[in-house]
């Protein structure tokens, strides 16, 4: 056996070890980023869900109260666009931070058109008071014919956006869903 063979063994026999160290780190890092990640996915749909929940509230009590008759003139048509599918200001077209900017375009906490059921509504109690600014929900309705030049005023889209967190770290979920009511 040559002089200093042990040690290339040792050697590579170290460098295996930390590789697989390495991996093993890389890894367990890895999953728990993904649960984190999973976790306010779930929290911003149980956001929207909530937006859903309230606005589904608020539309019934203001036809029960007769203050609604039809959901026509309770869609959001501003900003321009936002419910033609042809146009690149489309809710569908938009993300939902590229949709909640564009409400809100100069970031001040309230939206810069009428018409929006909820605008980042906190819901969730915080600790010592108040409401956790983390979790909101956004609410409007959009006329699902537009476009098409008829127009149904017993039926619209309701969107939900919730979000969890905020800044870079936001995440979002949108619920769409069709309401109808039946006219007179």
């Amino acid at each position: 056996m040559n002089k200093g063979s042990g040690l290339i063994v040792v050697i590579l026999v170290m460098a295996f070890l930390v590789t697989v160290g390495i991996a093993v780190i890389t890894v367990t890092s890895v999953g728990s980023r993904v649960a984190g990640n999973i976790r306010s996915q779930h929290h911003a749909f149980n956001a929207a869900e909530a937006g859903f929940d309230a606005s589904w509230i608020a539309i019934g009590d203001s036809f029960i109260a007769e203050a609604w008759t039809s959901f026509d003139s309770h869609y959001l048509v501003d900003p321009t666009g936002i419910d033609m599918p042809i146009d690149v200001n489309y809710f569908r077209k938009l993300t939902d931070q590229e949709l909640l900017s564009l409400l809100d375009s100069n970031d001040d906490g309230t939206p810069d058109y009428s018409n929006i059921i909820y605008f980042k509504q906190e819901f969730i109690p915080a600790q010592g008071g108040g409401t956790d600014p983390r979790y909101t929900y956004t609410s409007f309705l959009i006329d699902d014919e537009q476009g098409s030049g008829v127009s149904d005023p017993g039926d619209a889209l309701l969107v939900c956006i919730g979000t969890a967190g905020t800044g870079s770290t936001m995440t979002t979920s949108r619920i769409e869903v069709l309401l109808a009511v039946e006219l007179n």
